[in-house]
């Protein structure tokens, strides 16, 4: 009994091994890309997108999502009306509508999607399917009411709106669900099946010369001809980062997702249309970041190092920071000011405290009190410039306060008393009519001024540290010690959003508590407020990430992008 026993786990095991055998030496599947025809703009495959599908419906994310006051504005923009009206015309031409229990339908695993036209929003979509499957869909149980036709011995189905000329063409080839708003593209995508040696999407050179640049294949892959797509006016219109100019200099681009327990990252590489010698950093800078990043503190709420600034930059950082904080210019005014009529009298009773006998003092348009720091910065040939900002409750817990640092790596030693000296040069037309908080007082391992104003300075040889806040800068100087663990890179950036959620989202309500209510809002149609509803809403709805970091390298020709999210477990 003992051997038979024996005996039948051995053959278990045999079959085992020689399954796992055969898997590792079966060829993969073709990628669908082989059967897409050439024209398109972007190209998405998945490699389980029903898996895909499946795991956004069931989420916490899209629950959210819906019921949020995002949802809400943007299912009355310009775009999500766009967007519905092409769904309606889709409908009209396939006799059903493209919602989610459609999608779920025609989910396989392995699918692919090629767009071809933005503003009309033409497509291809293959995907694998069992047959079985394809033929319990609504789409195929309706196909009695499209045109039949065939091409390469495969016939397909095609249906017209004859309001909108909306074209919907479907066909079943095997285990392979295809679905187009073309009739040629379907056609087109049967031919290659068959065996058609017609031009495809993979012939194409900012194709070959993406993936070649790409990595591994990840769960989720967009392709990008962005030379076509960048100066398209919908990519314009409906591009959120508005940095066109920055995508210009790009032909094409890949970008791939893979996704863990705890863990997404997106692989990018974005090609360059043309790439002088010099076009990248040098790799001094590039050094440098990796040098600079360990200087920022592990709680620190967002950080970034980029590698060689020009001295303007590093000065507008360290104003808009640290000096004299800001966001910038001044938006100018779309509407005339209102004008208030008065019985013409000037000043007020209560206003007992501004002279009228004297001209108010007028500073001379000539200084220039940032003249010193920009010598300073010219001179100095930084490397590398590092930002961390952090918030914190104040000890009533009421306010929320912003704490700030930088970090410059030059190429020699800064001159410490010609920093101190262009600081006080720079802080002493705001802060005092004479000098009065402008004296350095020495701290361990650091420089402060003894005015009301936390203001802290540390040089370290090539490095210069300021800081608004003591304690800040005092854990930038203890990482002095550690080693760069980071590779060489031309920024790295990164985003702790579940230290900062909670601050974020009670600084927001502060922000927005003056303009409450705003007129025209009815109960019914609540105006959502701009930071509490609009930027917290979606720290809420992404509330499971705990983090997330870039790092970017310069290739010359190319640069990588790695971007990776942190999720809560």
């Amino acid at each position: 009994m003992k051997r038979a026993a024996v005996l039948l786990l051995l053959s278990v095991a045999c079959i085992g091994a020689s399954w796992a055998a055969f898997q590792a030496l079966a060829p993969e599947a073709p990628p669908l890309s082989r059967y897409v025809p050439a024209g398109s703009l972007l190209y998405l495959q998945a490699r389980d997108f029903s898996a895909l599908l499946s795991d956004w419906n069931a989420s916490p994310q899209k629950a959210s999502w819906v019921k949020s006051k995002n949802y809400e504005v943007y299912s009355r923009s310009r775009l999500f009306l766009r967007l519905e009206g092409a769904g309606k015309q889709f409908a009209a031409a396939a006799g059903l509508p493209p919602d989610m229990n459609f999608l779920t339908q025609v989910a396989g695993s392995q699918s692919a999607l090629a767009l071809y036209d933005i503003g009309k929003l033409e497509f291809l979509y293959i995907t694998k399917l069992p047959s079985a499957s394809s033929v319990q869909s609504t789409l195929w149980q309706t196909r009695a009411k499209f045109e039949t036709r065939s091409t390469a011995g495969l016939a397909f189905y095609i249906r017209r709106d004859p309001e909108s000329q909306r074209e919907v063409a479907f066909a079943v080839n095997g285990d392979f669900m295809i679905l187009a708003t073309r009739e040629d593209l379907l056609a087109g995508a049967l031919q290659l099946m068959s065996g058609s040696k017609d031009r495809t999407i993979e012939a194409e050179q900012w194709w070959s010369q993406s993936v070649a640049a790409g990595g591994p294949v990840g769960d989720l892959r967009m392709v990008l001809n962005l030379e076509k797509i960048v100066p398209s006016p919908y990519f314009r219109s409906y591009w959120i980062q508005r940095n066109i100019t920055e995508m210009k200099q790009y032909g094409a681009a890949v970008s791939d997702l893979f996704r863990s327990g705890g863990e997404y990252r997106e692989e990018r590489v974005l090609l360059k249309k043309s790439a002088a010698p010099g076009d990248a950093i040098s790799s001094e800078g590039s050094a440098a970041v990796a040098d600079l990043l360990r200087l920022a503190p592990a709680d620190t709420g967002v950080y970034e190092v980029r590698a060689t600034p020009l001295a303007a930059d590093c000065l507008d950082v360290l104003e808009t920071k640290i000096l004299s904080p800001h966001r910038g210019p001044a938006v100018a005014q779309q509407t005339a000011p209102d004008v208030q009529l008065s019985a013409g009298e000037t000043g007020s009773s209560s206003d007992l405290e501004t002279r009228i006998d004297q001209a108010p003092l007028k500073t001379s348009a000539s200084s220039d009190a940032s003249t010193a720091l920009k010598d300073l910065f010219q001179k100095a040939q930084v490397r590398a410039i590092l930002q961390v900002q952090s918030t914190e409750r104040d000890k009533d817990g009421v306010f929320v306060r912003i704490h700030s640092g930088v970090g410059f790596l030059a190429a020699a030693d800064w001159p410490e008393t010609s920093v101190r000296s262009a600081f006080v040069d720079f802080l002493r037309p705001s802060l005092t009519a004479g000098n009065l908080g402008l004296q350095w007082q020495a701290k361990s391992g650091y420089q402060e001024l003894d005015g009301l104003w936390n203001f802290a300075v540390a040089v370290r040889g090539k490095y210069l540290l300021i800081s608004d806040d003591s304690s800040l800068l005092k854990s930038m100087v203890a990482n002095m010690n550690q080693k760069p663990a980071q590779k060489p890179a031309v920024l790295v950036a990164g985003f702790r959003h579940a230290r900062e959620r909670e601050n974020f989202g009670r600084l927001t309500r502060l922000l927005d508590r003056q303009g409450a209510n705003p007129g025209g809002a009815s109960a019914s149609e609540p105006h959502p407020q701009f930071f509490s509803d609009d930027l917290a809403g979606f720290s809420t709805v992404l509330a499971g990430v705990s983090s997330q970091t870039i790092v970017v390298r310069d290739a010359g020709n190319r640069v990588f992008q790695t971007v990776t999210y942190e999720w809560s477990r």
